[in-house]
């Protein structure tokens, strides 16, 4: 690879790992100016990996489109050299440039004995910076300890950025605002109007809010005052006020809400102008038991959704469930455990609590499906419920919630304390992403869960191990 006047010398030489394009097939188009650089071992995982029904097979397919894309049927000279990157379509001015590193490094010039692919790729960014001493080189991965590598060979290297839309995961939107003693005390104008059904709804300044507000978010305080903003524009705030006794003795399914945070996550679940529900909390403190108790009602009382599509990330799901016997509601059923034990716990007071289950799974068609089924399918009039979402990336997390067709609503459940994908962190999950992105939607709402109402056992357990 030599210099080119095309790429300005404040460009930067961004070397993509294999698990950053798996992460994010899409990211040879998120570096605006700078130079992407591929290297032919990153070309040959992705080769290796695109086989299969499983969702890396499928980040691997659609990565390998992308930079296909972008190199088109560029000469071997030119994509060795760099090829423009046209981000809004041929007629419209290139914004940085992509090539591929092809050839192997020499062996005089090799820092690392090239018996692994990520050694290849260091020793391929190693070469890459002897030959352009001027320009910035930085290897750009998921992979801790191959960051670690990198320093420690003097190569310059960070996590992919692009999809961290918050920095601290203590900043991540809650779903609510908590006042303290008074809410009205900090209050001077409101409007409040109480309509024919009963409903009461109070106006106020948006400047009266010293806090970043977003639709359907809750406001509280210890004073006993809840209320739902239902409306927002650039001058005034709606809420609606809600009665603190009668959202903690509403009863969904025969399950009632603990505490406050469990009774607004259920006044979001039954609303049907809810499109989208994010629900996070640690284990034990009432996401899967609540969705589930919501999901039955609005299906089987309310005949709001045909159907209820469950489904969960877990590791090893994509490769696992093929070896498992049996139909895919069977192979589903071990990785779905905590839907059929909240099931139980939703009955266990019965006189017949194995006859109750069998009725509820005989009339709510309950499906059990994997991910690799949801994907490219649409699904119209269905409550789709994604237990453990905290394990998928942005990607993937686009991809399942962009599924949801008319009548439908998709419900998120996940722990970001609990994280076991390879390469995701709090601050990376998808599930963190897509709270982000959709504290804006006037149809979606946010509750973060407070407490381990479990036992005291699990919550001893969760502060202390």
């Amino acid at each position: 690879m030599t210099e080119t006047s095309a790429v300005p010398l404040r460009a930067i030489y961004y070397v993509l790992d294999t698990n950053v394009l798996i992460h994010d097939p899409t990211a040879v188009w998120n570096f605006d100016e700078h130079h992407v650089v591929i290297p032919m071992t990153v070309l040959e995982e992705l080769d290796n990996l695109k086989s299969g029904r499983g969702a890396v097979a499928a980040d691997s397919r659609q990565a390998i489109r992308e930079i296909d894309r972008i190199l088109g049927d560029a000469a071997p000279k030119a994509v060795e050299k760099g090829v423009p990157i046209q981000r809004g379509g041929k007629q419209s001015e290139p914004s940085g440039m992509m090539s591929v590193l092809t050839g192997e490094t020499p062996i005089d010039q090799q820092i690392l004995p090239p018996h692994l692919n990520d050694n290849k790729i260091l020793n391929a960014v190693a070469l890459l910076k002897h030959l352009h001493p001027k320009r910035s080189v930085v290897l750009v991965t998921k992979d801790i300890n191959m960051r670690l590598k990198a320093r420690a060979c003097g190569i310059d290297a960070e996590d992919y950025h692009t999809d961290h839309l918050v920095t601290d995961i203590n900043e991540l939107y809650k779903g609510y605002l908590e006042f303290g003693a008074g809410f009205w005390s900090q209050i001077g104008d409101v409007e409040t109007e109480q309509t024919h059904s009963g409903q009461t709804f109070h106006r106020i300044p948006r400047s009266s809010i010293n806090h970043d507000v977003f639709p359907n978010q809750f406001f509280l305080d210890d004073a006993g005052f809840v209320a739902r903003v239902v409306a927002l524009t650039d001058t005034q705030i709606v809420l609606q006020h809600l009665d603190r006794e009668r959202l903690m003795s509403q009863e969904t399914w025969g399950l009632k809400p603990r505490d406050i945070y469990q009774a607004m996550a259920l006044n979001l679940l039954l609303d049907p102008d809810v499109h989208l529900i994010n629900m996070t909390g640690s284990a034990g403190s009432g996401k899967t038991i609540l969705a589930l108790a919501a999901a039955i009602e609005m299906t089987l009382t309310d005949k709001l959704y045909r159907r209820i599509i469950a489904t969960r990330s877990t590791q090893g799901l994509d490769e696992d469930i093929g070896f498992l016997p049996g139909t895919e509601a069977e192979k589903m059923e071990p990785w779905l455990g905590a839907i059929t034990d909240n099931l139980e716990a939703l009955h266990m007071d019965d006189e017949n609590s194995a006859g109750s289950i069998d009725y509820v799974l005989s009339r709510v068609p309950l499906q059990f499906k994997s991910l690799n089924y949801i994907r490219g399918r649409s699904f119209q009039h269905s409550l789709i419920l994604i237990d453990e979402s905290q394990n998928l990336t942005p990607h993937q997390i686009k991809t399942i919630v962009t599924r949801a067709g008319n009548g439908s609503k998709v419900i998120c459940l996940g722990n970001l304390a609990q994280i076991d994908t390879p390469y995701l962190t709090p601050i990376s999950s998808g599930l963190t992403y897509l709270t982000e992105r959709f504290k804006h939607f006037a149809h979606g709402g946010n509750l973060q869960l407070q407490g381990v109402p479990r036992s005291a056992l699990a919550a001893y357990a969760e502060e202390y191990l």
